[in-house]
């Protein structure tokens, strides 16, 4: 689909800024989990789990999706493809499955917080496991940052079929 120009830049800055945004806020509650687990205050370490779950419906939820719906729609109106390069298919991939894996985890959120609030002793209370989760997604939306600038120039079958077009289209005069 051809797009004018100004229409792929606002796509771009809408995906770059839900995608970035995703890596902050991940990146943010990997601070969170690593105060939840290490605090020595109890009171700070139950706030943590329960402030996780309403933060991740308002956050993590939307920017992920964001990211996903801008990918798609990038890969709709620039020469790149959606099924043209393996970098974009891999980059979906992640995308992909790091927003199911966050959706799946929402209950574990919603548990902890359970948890938190409850008279349980501190030490049921922390869970290391959103600090590994946490982890995992930075490594994985930043695998999808370096294929989104180096755009590893291996193609699918279908991109050596239709190979992209470099350079502007001008009119004749």
């Amino acid at each position: 689909m051809a797009a004018s120009t100004l229409v792929r830049k606002t796509a771009l800055v809408a995906h770059v800024g839900a995608s970035v945004g995703w890596l902050g806020a991940v990146f943010c509650f990997l601070a969170l989990a690593a105060v939840g687990v290490s605090s020595s205050d109890a009171g700070v370490a139950r706030g943590v789990y329960q402030v996780m779950e309403p933060v991740a419906w308002y956050t993590l939820v939307p920017l992920a999706f964001a990211s996903l719906v801008t990918g798609l729609v990038q890969s709709w109106i620039t020469p790149w493809g959606l099924l043209r390069h393996y970098w974009v298919l891999f980059k979906l991939a992640i995308t992909v499955v790091c927003t199911g894996v966050l959706l799946m985890y929402m209950r574990t959120f919603e548990a902890m917080a359970q948890v938190a609030a409850s008279n349980a002793p501190v030490e049921a209370v922390r869970n290391p496991s959103p600090l590994l989760h946490a982890a995992l997604a930075l490594l994985a939306l930043a695998a999808a940052m370096v294929l989104s600038v180096f755009k590893p120039k291996v193609v699918t079958r279908r991109g050596q079929q239709r190979p992209v077009r470099t350079g502007s289209v001008t009119s004749a005069p």
